[in-house]
């Protein structure tokens, strides 16, 4: 699967790989080798961080459902045991 990014991202995100290279490791690079780091990050780093990000949704997906009995239960045939407890 690829990750297509809206364009303003990868601008943004060509922008920021440009400072972290050169403010950390004191090194300029121009738009083409961001872009194609930019490229390999999405390609061999995006499809780790997404498909734990699908773990971890449908983890919490699966926990919410399992809780359903206990935050969704209505008691059945409850009307008598009410009228009992007013004292008719």
């Amino acid at each position: 699967m690829v990750i297509k990014l809206p364009r303003e991202v990868q601008q943004r995100l060509i922008a920021s790989i440009k400072r972290y290279c050169a403010e950390m490791m004191g090194d300029e690079i121009g738009d083409l080798k961001a872009s194609l780091f930019l490229d390999y990050c999405l390609e061999e780093i995006g499809a780790v961080v997404y498909n734990q990000a699908i773990a971890d949704a449908q983890a919490f997906m699966q926990d919410r459902v399992a809780d359903l009995d206990s935050t969704c239960f209505m008691p059945e045939f409850g009307y008598w045991r009410k009228q009992s407890k007013d004292g008719t």
